[in-house]
């Protein structure tokens, strides 16, 4: 499901900071700490990274995103800053609550932005499928770094038919299980390593909490018109956990059919917690209320300690503090999380991102792509950020500059080099698949007792041919 329409449910963060700069004059470069990738630090911006983005003085490249509120849209133009000053570019950035609506419009009648932030690999791949003669493809410099410091599988998910048109811009970290430490310490539980071990720390908590009024787990899928996507989430961890990383990847890509064996052993994993009376939903009452329980509020029980445990991305961590302002998100806090461990050491770890498209081949438009794919804007990014809830997977991004610890640990997580490391399945597939057939089998899955054998053909039956 596409990541910003998710967070257009969670609570908006308070508006960011502004990034302290100071322009680049006379042909100069002010002195910067080490460190800093060529962002800011106490008021002076280094331009000796950007001098191959030339004199761009009097351009101009607009930016249209789906991020409108001034919260979220305020550190992303802060992040522009650097660039501007040291090139005498202009960045023209414009955030519409209509953004999926209004691009594909804007585009087939010739006024597209320069650069769009995309949501939604799916929703990139068809705006690149149906507009061939008006989407550019990645320039050299923002490939060159693309190729450098992400992952080889970023790039795979902004190309099409083997041609690269999408840079990764930000990303969050999915494979998440929240808890209460202290609740934890009280009881002498500790933090899982293994499946297994997750498993027989479920069968002790229920076992300890017999009259059912707390449970190990609580769970929520409601999410108004994309009621189901938390589920999907569920499954394609599963399916890391389950089969290997290429029976996933051949699964996203209908390589193997929906229905497979390795699917459905998947789905019913996910359903030995989910579709458990006595595992699940602490605080908020049997299974299906799972699915309309609002998933913003499906973790709070664990703050009245009526859940112990529950499982959501990295980006959930902005809702504690709708629940209560005090609310501490750390190791030592009210709550904090670890991964959801996998059969080995090394739990894998779903991802999701956003991705920039250019519709106009000018220099100014490939040198902001240069930008926004190097170590510079990530670290620009993360200091226009203050108050966190935002990561890049480039490998050169400071981490001491992520304020959130859990922003910090995601990071460590998606770039190790051992990781296993995939993007959110439904977010890949097909829009009927993916956030049609999949979303509403889940929740009957939930809300109707249906069988994980016809969910699952249901939704190969509906795969587009």
């Amino acid at each position: 499901m596409s990541n910003t329409f998710k967070r257009g449910f969670l609570v908006a963060l308070s508006a960011g900071a502004l990034l302290a700069t100071a322009a680049c004059s006379g042909g100069g470069t002010p002195a910067t700490s080490p460190g800093t990738g060529g962002g800011t630090t106490e008021g002076a911006t280094d331009c000796a990274a950007y001098e191959a983005y030339g004199d761009l003085s009097g351009k101009t490249i607009t930016v249209y995103t789906s991020i409108a509120s001034d919260a979220e849209a305020q550190p992303h133009i802060d992040s522009f800053k650097p660039f501007e000053e040291c090139t005498g570019a202009t960045v023209d950035y414009e955030g519409s609550r209509e953004f999926e609506n209004q691009l594909p419009v804007r585009v087939a009648a010739g006024n597209a932005p320069d650069l769009a932030y995309i949501p939604q690999p799916g929703l990139l791949q068809t705006l690149v499928t149906e507009n061939k003669d008006k989407v550019v493809a990645v320039g050299a410099d923002a490939e060159a770094n693309v190729d450098q410091y992400y992952k080889e599988f970023w790039k795979e998910i902004g190309s099409v038919d083997g041609e690269y048109y999408g840079i990764p811009i930000g990303a969050n970290a999915k494979s998440f299980v929240w808890y209460s430490p202290s609740a934890f310490a009280d009881k002498g539980y500790e933090i899982p390593g293994t499946w297994a071990e997750l498993m027989t720390l479920t069968e002790t908590i229920a076992a300890d909490n017999a009259d059912g009024a707390t449970r190990p787990w609580c769970a929520g899928i409601e999410s108004g018109g994309a009621t189901g996507w938390p589920a999907t989430d569920w499954i394609e961890d599963m399916m890391l956990r389950t089969g290997t990383p290429e029976q996933y990847d051949q699964w996203v890509n209908h390589e193997i059919p929906f229905n497979d064996p390795v699917v459905i052993e998947s789905i019913d994993k996910a359903g030995s917690i989910l579709k458990n009376e006595q595992y699940v939903n602490g605080g908020l009452g049997g299974v299906t209320t799972i699915a309309t329980t609002p998933f913003t509020d499906a973790g709070f029980p664990i703050l009245d300690g009526t859940c112990f445990m529950h499982r959501q991305a990295s980006f959930y961590q902005a809702n504690w503090q709708s629940a209560n302002p005090d609310v501490k998100v750390a190791e030592d806090g009210d709550v904090w999380a670890f991964p959801l461990p996998g059969e080995g050491a090394t739990p894998p770890m779903l991802v999701g991102g956003e991705f920039a498209l250019a519709f106009r081949d000018a220099p100014e438009v490939a040198a902001l792509q240069a930008y926004l794919t190097s170590p510079e804007w990530s670290n620009a990014k993360a200091d226009a950020t203050p108050n966190g809830g935002w990561l890049s997977a480039n490998s050169e991004l400071d981490p001491s500059k992520l304020v959130q610890p859990i922003d910090r640990m995601s990071y460590e997580l998606i770039t190790a080099d051992d990781a296993v490391v995939r993007f959110d399945g439904s977010d890949l597939m097909p829009s009927a698949v993916g956030s049609g057939s999949f979303w509403k089998e889940m929740t009957d899955w939930i809300a109707l007792g249906k069988s994980t054998q016809d969910a699952a053909t249901a939704i190969e039956t509906s795969w587009p041919n």
